[in-house]
């Protein structure tokens, strides 16, 4: 009995937190995002009207039933008044259609419009982590990184979205909804922030074994912070600056991790995997699925399937010397 009485708590604990993480449409961040929430909460309103007066009628039909007595003759009046109610029915079910639809299409009008001043962020899928690109027509004003995103507050972004493998999804809850990423064709979708904050995104369409380990962080700031982690994304890697991650770097370099890699400012040039050059400044590792940290690295270099199973990183059989000064020179990639 005591756990029954707990659910009501829980269930209103439950609801909060899903109103205040950074993590649901019902904490909207954003004037677009703020459409897509209003028209939830327009659609679950009118359907419990509804369905409250559906069954409130059923229940009154039954009462009234049981207590119809009378003559032949009231048959008829009966009929008329069952026939007007019907017919109220009717209308009203179609002015409510009517007006869900006419909310649904300026909600997607909205939605639709794409400012000609946005920052454009092409979001590549793969199995299982996410390609960022910002786009700019000097190249070498072009910023790679993966599975985190930097955006200014207030600032129109437009993603451009497709995938090299399957099909995925990209869903930020409290700033759009979902939009997929197909092979061979480019989809768009423009976020909009009004506030800062870290806001947490998925695949929302099932891409294989790793699926619900394919996560992503948008992190929303102010311009000015936005331009300086630009900037510092525009370096280069830092260089070694000790013994033991100079000969970390050499073992990047002579082992496979120079063949799906790219650290600018090295050898090590490929666009397999995500790009390395400011790998330690990421929260994460492994598309959300580990921190950053110096023991998550090392398991995730030595048995990336035994962390994430059907992940495509091969795994790197290294010495204890080489794993620790590889784990050292990688952390200094800030």
């Amino acid at each position: 009995m005591r756990r029954a009485r707990d659910i009501g708590p829980l269930l209103v604990l439950t609801a909060l937190a899903a109103c205040t993480s950074n993590h649901a449409a019902l904490n909207p961040a954003g004037p677009r995002a703020q459409g897509i929430a209003s028209l939830l909460l327009l659609f679950c309103a009118v359907s419990s009207v509804v369905y409250l007066t559906v069954i409130g009628a059923l229940v009154w039909s039954l009462l009234r039933r049981r207590r119809q007595v009378g003559p032949p003759d009231g048959e008829r009046r009966r009929e008329q008044q069952s026939w007007r109610l019907i017919g109220t029915g009717i209308a009203l079910t179609v002015v409510t259609l009517i007006t869900l639809a006419l909310a649904d299409f300026v909600v997607q009008r909205r939605l639709s419009a794409h400012p000609a001043d946005a920052m454009r962020i092409v979001l590549t899928g793969h199995q299982y982590w996410w390609e960022v690109e910002y786009d700019e027509e000097d190249p070498s004003q072009r910023v790679r990184t993966a599975n985190e995103i930097h955006i200014p507050v207030g600032r129109p972004v437009e993603f451009v979205l497709t995938s090299r493998d399957v099909i995925h999804s990209f869903w930020l809850p409290s700033l759009m909804g979902k939009k997929d990423l197909i092979p061979g064709h480019t989809n768009t979708e423009v976020v909009i922030a009004s506030r800062p904050g870290i806001f947490t995104g998925q695949c929302a369409e099932f891409c294989g074994l790793q699926h619900a380990q394919m996560r992503l962080t948008l992190t929303v700031e102010t311009p000015q912070d936005f331009e300086r982690w630009r900037q510092h994304q525009l370096s280069e890697g830092s260089p070694p600056a000790s013994e033991s991650e100079r000969h970390g770097q050499t073992v990047f370099m002579s082992a496979s991790c120079i063949l799906c890699h790219t650290i600018a400012g090295t050898p090590a040039g490929a666009t397999v995997g995500p790009d390395l050059t400011h790998l330690a400044s990421r929260g994460t590792i492994a598309a959300g699925t580990l921190a950053n940290t110096p023991a998550n690295l090392a398991s995730w270099i030595l048995e990336p399937q035994r962390v994430k199973p059907g992940a495509m990183m091969p795994a790197t059989s290294l010495p204890p010397q080489d794993l620790a000064a590889l784990t050292m020179y990688l952390g200094s990639l800030r």
